[in-house]
């Protein structure tokens, strides 16, 4: 999981830097690695409102819901 915690500390920070493409990268593999956390479909979410991909995003953070519904960090 050590992998997976890198792809997000770098998917964030290039997110914080208005990096998005970078950003979607990161968050890309990592839920290729883990499809079942509820948190990166929700980074991904962010990634792709941010880059105005409206539609997929709205399907990323629905994943995150579903796979969490109380998850109080989808968007």
């Amino acid at each position: 999981m050590e992998q997976i915690d890198d792809l997000i500390f770098k998917g964030k920070s290039f997110l914080e830097e208005g990096k998005f493409d970078d950003a979607l990268g990161c968050f890309e593999q990592a839920i290729f690695l883990n499809q079942n956390d509820p948190e990166l479909w929700n980074f991904m979410g962010v990634t792709l409102r941010s880059l105005g991909r409206y539609e997929e995003s709205l399907e990323c953070f629905n994943k995150s819901l579903e796979l969490d519904p109380r998850d109080k960090f989808a968007s």
